[in-house]
């Protein structure tokens, strides 16, 4: 069975406003995706030695994913958030002791066998350059971090798109990334497959929660294009449809929301003040 792997951040979601938590991450959103599609999905990533971290686990149990994180000194990575209005106000963002993890030699050996590996947006440039070195074929997501990484060697490189399309696509590759897919919204996505560009427009939606949308768009498109060799246009058209179902709930991928324990809000207390 193809096996793939999905390496780096995963976060837990604290809605303030409504009480309730959701689990996610770039790099475990696109591991239960590939799950839920009927691959042999692996998700690397790590926790710290606290109560959310055990929270953490058990979602990935949940997920149906096999427990491999790794427990690391350090808190484990956390957003508060409120909503007003229909807005969100980020209170903290924490990527805690997965900002820039490696996984261990034996994990690391993991990679290497494996038929694909995508890597989150916080990945160690260290590892980058580590799997490149090694000749691995894998794909990066920099999110909106357009400029920060040396992407020479790497063959697939995925962003979020901030402007022009083309003139971003454009920078990435001269950054190196052998091919760029770049998520923009209601303008759809574009895929530069190294040769030539091509465009998809957003899939309709009925929009609950953008959150894990384009995790949703990557898992799908590495899936159709990568491994069961699509062509470009199918793979997007597939993406897109899996990014605007995405939307229509809560969360970066299907889970029941639930009450945020109070040894949780207390452990962050100092940043949320006095409740209502």
């Amino acid at each position: 069975m193809t096996e793939v792997i999905a390496l780096g951040d995963n976060c837990l979601d604290l809605f303030l406003t409504r009480g309730v938590m959701a689990f996610g991450g770039n790099a475990l959103n696109v591991a239960v995706q590939w799950h839920r599609a009927g691959l042999q999905a692996r998700y690397f990533g790590a926790v710290g030695r606290d109560a959310t971290g055990d929270l953490m686990r058990a979602a990935i149990a949940r997920a149906g994913l096999r427990d491999e994180v790794e427990i690391l000194p350090g808190t484990t990575a956390v957003t508060l958030l409120e909503e007003v209005a229909g807005d969100r106000r980020f209170l903290l963002e924490d990527l805690g002791c997965g900002l820039h993890y490696i996984p261990e030699p034996g994990r690391r050996s993991a990679l290497a066998r494996a038929d694909w590996v995508h890597l989150g947006t916080n990945t160690s440039p260290a590892l980058v350059r580590d799997l490149v070195g090694q000749g691995l074929a894998f794909s990066l997501d920099v999110s909106t971090r357009h400029q920060e990484q040396d992407l020479g060697g790497v063959a697939l490189v995925l962003a979020s798109g901030q402007g022009a399309a083309e003139a971003e696509i454009a920078a990435l590759r001269a950054l190196g990334a052998g091919q760029v897919v770049l998520t923009c919204g209601a303008e759809g996505a574009f895929f530069h497959d190294g040769t030539r560009l091509h465009h998809v427009a957003a899939a309709p939606a009925q929009v609950v929660d953008t959150c894990g949308a384009g995790d949703s768009f990557i898992a799908t498109f590495l899936a159709e294009y990568r491994l069961n060799r699509r062509t470009a246009e199918e793979a997007l058209g597939l993406a897109a449809r899996a990014a605007a179902l995405t939307c229509a709930h809560q969360g970066g991928y299907p889970q029941d929301l639930s009450p945020i324990p109070p040894e949780v809000l207390a452990t962050y207390a100092h940043v949320i003040g006095p409740r209502p």
